[in-house]
């Protein structure tokens, strides 16, 4: 049986779509489409069920997908061994530049005397990051958002807590007990920092805590979270901030938080990897190593 069916067979049982399987291929509709018949040929069994959006496997596709997966993934990994010099594996992330930056680099830098290179990009949108994931551009994602399929596979790795805050100036007379009893109607005449001209932070924050909707526009975007921070602890208005990025400023009193609600906004981030991949040794001791040093940040 040719191995090239094979690969064509398990991307598509993994995506879900001879679509988004020609997509990652490199190839055309057409042929995926042509090299599962063939393949439906030569077995004397249909593989998929074909549907209005993607396909369905059959019982024998499901069955097939779990018997040879693991050994077409041991063939890859036996490939990019090759690739490697000196015994040197490297690991190609992706991840938001500000949490891949203070928490996840950081955490893997044990990992890298013992062997392993790493190779980072950072990304903003974690659409985009998936794809590239999908696509075998990265080998392990970071992202906010939980992929759907059975393409990729998700791990919760932390939950971001969120905290308004602004300089001690712009803070004077905001206490939590004024914000309790005003509510966001005491923030309207301040300025805001934000990293997107939608207000991600500042929305998700306003409508979690005040029910209510954030002030129409920023008076600042700086599309990065530490120069939001840094503008807002300059005095250029408050900002919604990640609590472990403004963990500093806010124990020197650069930056003071002007709330502590019961239940403070959080964001979860996914260690993301295709499916079948952490069967590779170098990317299984990453994701370990990260999932450990998580539960200490």
């Amino acid at each position: 049986m040719d191995l090239a069916l094979l690969r064509t067979f398990i991307t598509v049982h993994r995506a879900g779509s001879f679509t988004r399987a020609a997509a990652l291929l490199g190839l055309s509709q057409p042929a995926v489409t042509s090299q599962i018949r063939t393949l439906e040929r030569q077995l004397g069994r249909p593989l998929f069920l074909r549907q209005a959006r993607g396909v369905t496997p059959t019982t024998v596709g499901d069955e097939l997908a779990h018997r040879a997966a693991p050994h077409l993934d041991a063939l890859v990994e036996i490939v990019e061994e090759g690739l490697e010099e000196s015994g040197v594996r490297t690991l190609h992330l992706a991840g938001p530049p500000e949490f891949t930056s203070a928490r996840v680099l950081p955490a893997l830098a044990p990992l890298v005397s013992q062997g392993l290179a790493l190779r980072t990009s950072f990304t903003g949108n974690a659409e985009e990051t998936l794809e590239g994931l999908a696509a075998g551009h990265h080998d392990l994602a970071v992202t906010t958002a939980r992929p759907r399929g059975g393409l990729l596979a998700s791990t919760p790795l932390w939950d971001e807590e969120h905290v308004l805050v602004a300089s001690p100036g712009r803070a004077v007379g905001l206490g939590d007990g004024a914000l309790r009893c005003k509510g966001a109607v005491a923030l309207e005449q301040l300025p805001v920092v934000e990293v997107h001209e939608s207000l991600p932070f500042v929305s998700r924050y306003w409508s979690s805590v005040f029910d209510s909707r954030p002030p129409a526009v920023a008076a600042v975007i700086a599309p990065d979270l530490r120069a939001a921070l840094e503008s807002a602890a300059a005095g250029a208005g408050l900002a919604v901030l990640p609590r472990y990025l403004c963990l500093d400023a806010l124990e020197s009193g650069r930056l003071v938080a002007l709330l502590d609600p019961p239940v403070p906004p959080l964001r979860t981030y996914f260690l993301v990897v295709r499916t079948g991949t952490l069967a590779l040794t170098h990317l299984a001791r990453a994701h370990e190593e990260l999932l450990r040093a998580s539960a200490a940040w």
